[in-house]
């Protein structure tokens, strides 16, 4: 290629991003894309290939056919069928008594061998068994402390401060049963390296590294346990299992989309600050967490693809509308996803989902219209 065509490519580059961004005349604020960058040819080989799970039919039986294949697929590339089941052997290990509920901390067996530590609220009042809500965390806040609103390290309560990470606890005060567990890699289950560096820390990458070839990924592991907490929760006499939902933020809503679409028994669920085209969020930005790639998943679905999964049960996206973590489109890079799964939820005769909260603020929870969406659509 000659030096004149690279600049070509490079100034038909500079300005695709511009328009993306919504940057036109300013040529400093547009991304610097070194000449020999192979980003464009990533861009262009997501257009041409990516996406081949998504929906093209009409009719609610297309919609049974699509979502049996694609989460057939979606189970595959992540990893589900090389899990194993293992008795889940429930060992309650703590009672602390916090006020308005009770918090316990229970282990349960995922894998053989894989123990899983999960905090549960229990609320003092309401009728049992209690609607169930499993509130899966993300990244920066001590894994299941600081959705549990256990905030005595003070790294933990910053994080609680600033990202309202304690939905938890707004969710167990609201009726709920809420069961907060820590991930694979992080809070109390982190791998050494983490481990030293702080509670704050997380070990994806490093799971990641050895999970992939291997033919699993961490993906799969989160939404394994998840699936097998789910199982949990059926043997407690205090749970209606038959009225569960699940909500997270930021990789708790990449946990609570992924387990979503992927398990029926979650009745209604909130994704919030994660939830846009992943195009421009993680290829464009990628120098994110390694949790959000999955080998071939771009070939096959977006985060809209998804979301369709969930149709018709009750789905709320919820999005800052300061996050940055939406790509330099923003909220624009969010709606066409909206879209692609609310075709589905139309067709399946139930238009007014995905719900889309949109609130003034950067990447964090905000349980103003979450919270009371959940009770509607899962508690009563």
């Amino acid at each position: 290629m000659s030096h004149a065509s690279v600049r070509l490519r490079r100034a038909i580059v500079l300005v695709a991003l511009a328009l993306a961004s919504g940057v036109t005349s300013r040529a400093q604020e547009t991304p610097e894309i070194p000449p020999y960058s192979v980003q464009p040819y990533m861009r262009a080989r997501f257009d041409e290939t990516g996406r081949a799970l998504r929906f093209a039919g009409s009719t609610p039986n297309d919609v049974a056919v699509w979502r049996e294949t694609a989460r057939a697929k979606l189970r595959e590339i992540i990893g589900i069928p090389t899990m194993k089941r293992a008795p889940l052997n429930p060992n309650v290990t703590e009672s602390v008594d916090c006020g308005d509920y009770t918090r316990e901390r229970v282990e349960i067996q995922t894998e053989p061998g894989i123990v899983m530590p999960v905090y549960v609220l229990i609320p003092k009042e309401g009728k049992k068994p209690f609607p169930v809500m499993i509130a899966p965390h993300g990244h920066g806040g001590g894994g299941k402390l600081a959705v549990a609103g256990v905030g005595d390290n003070p790294d933990v309560a910053k994080s609680i401060e600033e990202h309202h990470y304690a939905y938890g606890v707004d969710l167990c005060k609201a009726g709920f049963i809420v069961f907060c567990p820590d991930a694979r890699g992080f809070g109390e289950r982190q791998e050494l390296a983490a481990k030293e560096r702080g509670i704050l820390q997380q070990s994806c990458q490093w799971l990641n590294n050895m999970a992939m070839p291997l033919g699993q990924t961490v993906t799969g592991m989160w939404v394994w346990d998840l699936m097998r907490l789910a199982d949990y929760v059926e043997t407690r006499d205090d749970c209606d299992a038959k009225r569960m939902g699940c909500a997270g933020l930021s990789g708790g809503g990449l946990q609570t989309l992924w387990f979503t679409a992927l398990d029926d028994r979650v009745k209604a669920a909130v994704v919030s600050g994660y939830y846009y085209g992943v195009k421009e969020s993680l290829l464009d930005m990628h120098n994110n967490c390694s949790c959000n790639y999955v080998p071939h998943l771009w070939e096959n679905a977006d985060h809209g693809d998804l979301g369709a999964l969930i149709a018709p049960r009750p789905l709320m996206i919820q999005t800052g509308d300061e996050d940055s973590l939406n790509g330099a489109g923003g909220l624009d890079n969010v709606r066409p996803q909206i879209e692609l799964a609310h075709r589905v939820y139309e067709i399946l005769g139930s238009p007014e989902f995905p719900k889309h909260d949109v609130f003034h603020g950067p990447h964090r929870w905000d349980s103003t219209n979450a919270v009371p969406f959940l009770v509607k659509k899962v508690k009563k």
